[in-house]
């Protein structure tokens, strides 16, 4: 599986390791990612996801998981995600 957050989409990054004399090689900036389980509160169950620190901190300051992917944007979910959107929009709909 990738290094991508599942609920943003951040993954790695590339840079510079800058030495004392200016050497530049190339290195890898890695995501903060955390293997959590989330509940959801209208499909009353839990659900896994690999998703990053800052990811976690934005779904906790919103209100829970299902507040959290009714404002994100299809294109930054992946697809377990999305399925875990259309349950919710479902079953809020019922």
């Amino acid at each position: 599986m990738a290094r991508r957050c599942e609920l943003t989409g951040i993954g790695v990054m590339t840079g510079n390791n800058v030495s004392h004399a200016l050497n530049r090689t190339r290195r890898r900036f890695l995501p903060n990612l955390c293997n959590v389980t989330l509940l959801s509160d209208s499909l009353s169950r839990s659900v896994k996801l690999k998703i990053s620190a800052k990811a976690l901190r934005t779904v906790e300051h919103r209100g829970g998981l299902d507040a959290f992917l009714l404002k994100a944007a299809n294109e930054t979910l992946s697809k377990r995600a999305l399925l875990i959107k259309r349950e919710v929009k479902a079953a809020l709909a019922s």
